[in-house]
């Protein structure tokens, strides 16, 4: 028996027993007379104590010895600490230790394990097991193991039935590049990674396994970022003989289970927006509603006087900034350039103060009277105290940029407060999207969307302006979730591809598996998924997702703690039938 009890189970009510304790050296504090050694697992810390009058000689010199990370065992009695430490479970007691064994010795960390390391985010990488062993990175592991068995129980409670789907499947377009994977008993063919088991999950329908959920890797060949990365986690759920009321009850309910459970919230409302609202408002399809900063569109307003940057623009609108009159000059100067980075891409900005005394102190005082700015300040909802912020241009690029004006102005404003949760559902998304390059239009989720009743004859005459039955759950201006109601006909789903610049052709090679099952009875169905990662990084008060997973990849898609990717050689490329270019 390695152990009998753990390093954080230890307790006053066990003073006089006689334990067995393993774990990693944390910390050795030797006084010459005496010596303390905190050994550590992932339960906590237990101070082992080593003094002349108790321990032999051998012993005391062999904990003097101990070096940091080294794996031990100790057996000795609890007693009761003489100096007692209120910030650790264990900081009652401490073990006498009676024997000392090295179970393996360890080389010297190249960081501290510390909650404050000295380590920087690129050496904790390539050493990632040993930044587990940390309790920032173990902790949010723990925390993601409680947010999934949550999910488990409550969609087991509702009878889902947990699923498992391919990883080696077809390619298959759905919106980003495939990992692709080489066949050695099919030359000249390939495998891809799923960047979802869309098809499969509607297969299960048809299968008649009614309430389907698993919680899958996916993979997308994509550019990085720090909510990205090139293999995550979903939540995959369909149901089958369902409506999107039905859908969106339903993972209320685990949304409200996991921040009831999880953090202690209870949340009741989930209100609903547009898409064209969720647009028009906060200028992106997941705003943040834990703050308020909705935009007011001044074109009518502001596009009447000889001011021509913006009687030439397609939009001008602002926000009121809560009690930010009181910047000053360099304030608003700096907030002008954080807009004008490439990263944001405004050409500049025209603020209002509204001033206490009700008057207001504009950029463009030359060209608007107090008049003007009070309607500007009306449109906005602008108090006395705050600040208004416009921006203007094309519309698209002028509500993105403005979108990224607000969130950051919230984040220096302490608005965005991690312990509030404010989840939305944004629905009535367009079917189709316009690529203005090409002048061809894909979907804007996946092909297997349904339109709105009712609009799918708009199709052939006025496709920009069909509606999907699609609906994304954001939490605290993130999608954690997004699905839609499903096409479950061959014919609609054939008008569809149609519409995506399939010939028959190709949606036959492509999708002809699932064309076919729709001919024998499958019944209506829709679903959603969840990003797992980005779920848990939000409950856990974070907006970026590495530390939650247990072993992440750079923003370079690269695993630096294993190197991978890498090199094949050349007689593994010749059994796969393949030659490199490069």
């Amino acid at each position: 028996m390695y152990r009998s009890n753990t390093c954080g189970a230890l307790r006053a009510s066990d003073i006089g027993s006689e334990v067995i304790l393993s774990g990693w050296v944390h910390k050795v504090r030797d006084k010459g007379f005496v010596a303390w050694v905190d050994l550590r697992d992932r339960y906590g810390i237990t101070q082992l104590v080593f003094d002349q009058e108790r321990t032999s000689k051998d012993l005391l010199e062999k904990a003097r010895e101990l070096g940091r990370e080294t794996v031990i065992q100790a057996k000795g009695e609890v007693i009761e600490r003489a100096s007692k430490n209120p910030n650790i479970p264990t900081g009652e007691i401490e073990v006498l230790v009676t024997e000392l064994t090295v179970l393996n010795n360890s080389l010297l960390p190249p960081f501290t394990i510390e909650d404050e390391t000295d380590g920087g985010e690129d050496i904790r990488m390539k050493f990632r097991y040993l930044d587990i062993r940390r309790n920032p990175v173990k902790n949010k592991l723990i925390f993601r193991h409680k947010v999934t068995m949550e999910v488990r129980k409550y969609l087991s409670d509702q009878g889902f039935i947990d699923i498992e789907t391919p990883y080696l499947i077809k390619s298959t377009p759905e919106g980003a590049r495939d990992f692709l994977v080489p066949s050695r008993m099919n030359e000249g063919q390939f495998y891809a990674l799923p960047q979802s088991p869309q098809t499969f999950k509607q297969l299960l329908m048809v299968g008649g396994m009614d309430k389907y959920f698993q919680i899958v890797k996916c993979f997308r060949d994509e550019d990085l970022r720090a909510d990205r990365q090139p293999e995550f986690t979903q939540i995959d759920c369909e149901m089958a003989f369902v409506e999107q009321e039905d859908i969106l009850n339903t993972f209320e309910g685990l949304t409200k289970h996991l921040l009831k459970e999880i953090k202690g919230v209870e949340v009741d409302e989930f209100p609903r927006m547009t898409y064209d609202d969720a647009m028009r408002l906060y200028g992106n399809d997941k705003p943040d509603i834990r703050f308020g900063m909705q935009f007011g569109e001044l074109n009518k307003v502001a596009q009447h006087k000889d001011f021509n940057v913006f009687n030439s623009a397609e939009l001008v609108v602002g926000i009121a900034v809560p009690g930010a009159a009181s910047y000053t000059r360099k304030e608003i100067d700096k907030l002008v350039d954080w807009v004008k980075r490439p990263q944001v891409g405004a050409k500049g900005m025209v603020y209002v103060k509204c001033n206490e005394d009700g008057t207001y102190k504009s950029s463009v005082d030359k060209f608007y009277d107090q008049e003007d700015l009070a309607k500007w300040a009306e449109v906005t909802g602008a108090k006395t105290g705050d600040l208004i912020c416009v921006l203007s241009g094309n519309t698209n690029e002028t509500r993105a940029q403005l979108s990224a004006l607000r969130m950051e102005l919230a984040t220096r404003l302490g608005l965005r407060k991690p312990d509030e949760f404010a989840p939305l559902w944004v629905v009535d998304f367009p079917l189709l999207e316009l690529d203005e390059e090409t002048g061809a239009y894909h979907a804007m989720h996946h092909p297997f969307t349904s339109p709105k009743p009712g609009q799918l004859e708009l199709l052939d005459t006025k496709p920009a302006e069909v509606k999907a039955n699609a609906y994304d759950l954001v939490l605290n201006g993130n999608e954690i979730g997004g699905g839609s109601i499903r096409i479950y006909d061959k014919e609609t789903q054939a008008t569809m591809f149609k519409h995506l610049g399939f010939t028959p052709e190709e949606a036959k090679a492509q999708f002809g598996f699932l064309m076919d099952a729709f001919q024998y009875g499958a019944p209506p169905h829709g679903g959603i998924a969840f990003g797992l990662d980005r779920l848990v990084a939000i409950l856990g008060g974070q907006e970026t997702i590495r530390d939650f997973i247990a072993f992440p990849k750079n923003n370079s898609g690269r695993d630096v703690m294993i190197d991978a990717p890498a090199h094949i050689d050349d007689e593994q490329l010749k059994e796969l039938h393949l030659k490199l270019d490069l």
